[in-house]
């Protein structure tokens, strides 16, 4: 059990993974087919969603938790804070964030922040919970200089 002082309820949770899946819906993934929304729950208590859009060169793919960041330092400036991120994907597989996510999400979530995914594929059961940084726990990270 862990000790977050970040929480959320059952009814934010409900509200997030109903946006993530949504999102999903959404996703751009001709090649591989795996469709997967991530939404994110900040600070002041908005939801902001989107999907994984994919390229042809797959280099150029972004994920759908660092599409939800874009999206929301575009809507809300780049100084907000994520509490809580919840991904699903269409595929019924476990999808925890990818490195690349984990490091995004480091930048504007403090290490308590709640990260919610599939993690057995079995639609309808196992989620899984952690903190960032029981997720992520050595990301880099540069001293902000002033």
């Amino acid at each position: 059990m862990r000790s977050s002082a970040i929480t959320i309820s059952p009814a934010q949770q409900k509200e997030l993974l109903g946006a993530a899946q949504a999102a999903a819906h959404r996703a751009y993934a001709p090649y591989s087919g795996f469709r997967v929304g991530a939404a994110l729950l900040l600070e002041g208590g908005e939801v902001v969603a989107a999907a994984n859009v994919e390229n042809a060169s797959y280099g150029l793919s972004i994920c759908a938790e660092r599409s939800a960041i874009v999206r929301a330092i575009a809507q809300h400036a780049p100084k907000l804070r994520i509490h809580a991120v919840v991904v699903t994907n269409l595929n019924n597989a476990p999808s925890s964030p990818c490195g690349a996510c984990r490091q995004m999400l480091s930048e504007f979530m403090p290490p308590d922040g709640i990260v919610i995914f599939p993690f057995d594929g079995i639609p309808g059961t196992l989620i899984h919970s952690l903190t960032l940084a029981e997720l992520f726990p050595v990301g880099f990270n540069l001293a902000h200089a002033e």
